[in-house]
């Protein structure tokens, strides 16, 4: 992987809102591998890659990324999974709680969380989402409840 093309790529493709969260996801991702010992070169190419499922095919077509830490933490960076890696899991939060983010019901507590217990912090991001798309009557993507599912049988 050649990350300077990598973030060549990044900074050609996205918009100044989409680098701006790319960059809080990306801070808060390092910030937290600095807490769990996580592989930061990982961590950064995931943080700094569109996400989604789409992109995550793109990443591994154009870029010649074939990493699964990183395809897996982009495509399912904003629904989770169950059996999320320790990477996987840093860039599903990061996602959720960094510092650009508008606030919404329990954001406090999840980043507290997150500095102390991934898991937790996982588990109440996926039920905050849970419940939100429950509110407004929408569709839960099936990867989000498996995931919270996971994390309440651990």
């Amino acid at each position: 992987m050649n990350k300077d093309y990598i973030l060549k790529f990044v900074d050609e493709t996205l918009t100044d809102k989409r680098k701006i969260h790319t960059a809080g996801v990306r801070d808060m991702a390092l910030k937290l591998c600095d807490i769990y010992g996580a592989d930061k070169e990982k961590v950064e190419i995931a943080a700094n890659l569109a996400h989604g499922k789409i992109a995550a095919a793109v990443m591994k077509d154009i870029l010649k990324i074939d990493d699964d830490d990183i395809l897996n933490a982009v495509s399912f960076h904003t629904t989770g999974r169950p059996a999320m890696s320790q990477i996987e899991k840093i860039i599903y939060i990061s996602d959720a709680i960094e510092i650009n983010r508008k606030p919404y019901p329990n954001l406090e507590k999840i980043r507290e969380l997150a500095l102390t217990d991934l898991d937790k912090a996982c588990e109440m991001s996926l039920k905050n989402t849970i419940n939100f798309l429950n509110e407004l009557n929408k569709t839960i993507d099936e990867d989000t409840l498996d995931a919270y599912r996971y994390f309440q049988e651990r």
